[in-house]
């Protein structure tokens, strides 16, 4: 009879081969979304699709069941706390989801959603949401089926979408904490809203070439700890970030040259999450706890740099010497605090990644309840542009003026990332409860941005949440950090103690 060893060797060895040609599907990924020619979009699609089929016949072979059952039961892998233990606990959940899912309806998922992706392009470009609506129907109609075959148990649908970012997170619990995130920043929208103080925000519309953009983002995300001797940082339609692999980890951004923050906050975002990818145990790649903790952990990366340090007064006392060098033409005469008001102007908006740190949680919470609406059946995809154009001006008293600005303006739903959204405000939540955290250790934090000090931080994220990938469960990881579970508190807090003075409240 084999040893436990060698039947806990085995699984991960099977766990490796899938998690190995997985990453050939995010290398063409990454390929599709930056230089491929749009005539190879069907041909992409079709490779994406067979190779999301293979994947999925690996990790729900028999033998891979066999081999988690077995060690489940004999029960000699540790304590709790054992990255063995949670190799297992982290094996049996994406197995059990895996097994639920037909072969042919995660092919056609992945298929669909390649070509989709092309036409979503197109369909921005041209602000036409009648041009996406049949693939958005396909989308919903196929994610839909995803959620009635893996379950909800007591739930919503949704539920069973969500899990697969925020790993045993609830549509229940999530609306409840957005609710209390809600209702203490409604009224810090309307404080900000009504203060007679407002930054001059013609400054960043003023020219910034794009080379320059590119070399003083690339430079930021250096100097905050993105490694580019293993990474890069092209351009798409829509930023983001993927790991490949050990060693391997890319970036994207978008420039406007008439939009400084888009780029270099975009930038300063996927380094983030590129900086959490670099960190993780290079020896743990390829077996279930490889990944990052969950999609909610990944974002409190990339908003804490992008916002918590890259929109801070110590930033920039250290970066904007540099900025009025590389942008002579727009910075000359713009004295640093001028600049730092801008860059932290509170408006509502039209565009998420744009958006400004107190209203961007608002732009999260009406997607949530769309998808919700969506996965139950409640909403038809051609309501989505009408329905959309209302809730932004209930909740941020303005009105798309068209579909780009609107319904078509993120990829997610293109992708068939139905559940994604809300990770982009737990992520918030976790950044502002490990920020905390963080100058609790760390002592003055702005002290050391201040002086171009950037490792002390990244080092103590490395240590305490990079490392560990998905050993602990997120409400777990983030309660054994901070010593509280989470809570919408610590986020407000955040934001009032640096908007009320910029805004004189």
């Amino acid at each position: 009879m084999a040893s436990t060893n060698e039947l806990y060797g085995e699984l991960l060895s099977r766990w490796r081969k899938a998690t190995l040609l997985a990453s050939c599907s995010s290398q063409l990924s990454w390929d599709e979304q930056t230089y491929l020619p749009p005539g190879g979009a069907e041909h992409r699609a079709e490779q994406l699709g067979l190779l999301a089929g293979m994947v999925h016949e690996l990790l729900t072979s028999p033998r891979l069941g066999e081999l988690i059952g077995e060690l489940q039961q004999r029960g000699d892998l540790g304590e709790p706390d054992d990255p063995r233990r949670a190799n297992l606990r982290e094996a049996r959940r994406r197995y059990d989801r895996a097994t639920k899912l037909p072969t042919r309806l995660v092919e056609e998922i992945s298929r669909v959603t390649s070509l989709a992706q092309h036409n979503w392009v197109e369909a921005r470009k041209n602000s036409h949401f009648e041009t996406f609506r049949p693939w958005l129907e396909r989308i919903v109609a196929l994610k839909r089926e995803e959620a009635a075959a893996l379950g909800h148990g007591d739930g919503v649908p949704y539920d069973a979408l969500l899990d697969d970012y925020e790993p045993g997170a609830k549509t229940a619990d999530v609306a409840r904490v957005f609710a209390g995130l809600r209702k203490d920043l409604v009224p810090l929208v309307q404080a900000i809203r009504n203060s007679s103080t407002r930054p001059n925000v013609s400054i960043l519309s003023r020219r910034y070439p794009k080379d320059a953009q590119g070399t003083f983002a690339r430079a930021a995300a250096a100097a905050i700890g993105f490694r580019f001797d293993e990474g890069r940082l092209d351009e798409s339609a829509h930023p983001f970030c993927t790991g490949i692999g050990p060693g391997d980890c890319r970036l994207t951004t978008r420039y406007d040259e008439r939009h400084f923050p888009g780029a270099f906050f975009g930038v300063l975002h996927e380094a983030g999450h590129g900086i959490y990818e670099q960190g993780l145990d290079r020896t743990a790649y390829g077996t279930p706890i490889g990944d990052a903790a969950s999609l909610g952990v990944h974002e409190s990366q990339s908003r804490m740099w992008e916002n918590f340090v890259g929109r801070s007064r110590a930033f920039w006392t250290h970066f904007y010497p540099q900025a009025q060098s590389t942008f002579p033409e727009a910075l000359d005469g713009v004295g640093k605090d001028d600049f730092y008001g801008a860059i932290n102007d509170v408006r509502p908006s039209f565009i998420r990644v744009e958006a400004d740190e107190v209203t961007y949680n608002l732009h999260i919470m009406i997607r949530f309840e769309l998808e919700q609406r969506l996965i139950a059946g409640d909403l038809p995809p051609a309501d989505v542009p009408a329905v959309w154009n209302a809730a932004y001006a209930e909740v941020l008293g303005i009105t798309p003026p068209n579909d780009a600005q609107g319904c078509l303006q993120d990829i997610h739903w293109s992708g068939g990332l139905l559940g994604y959204f809300p990770t982009y405000a737990l992520g918030n939540m976790y950044a502002a409860q490990l920020f905390e955290a963080a100058r609790r250790s760390l002592g003055d934090l702005d002290a050391l941005f201040a002086k171009g000090e950037f490792t002390p931080l990244r080092g103590w994220l490395n240590a305490n949440v990079h490392r560990f990938g998905r050993q602990f469960v997120p409400s777990r990881l983030i309660e054994r950090i901070t010593g509280a579970p989470l809570s919408h508190r610590p986020l407000v807090a955040q934001l009032k103690a640096k908007f009320e003075p910029i805004y004189r409240l």
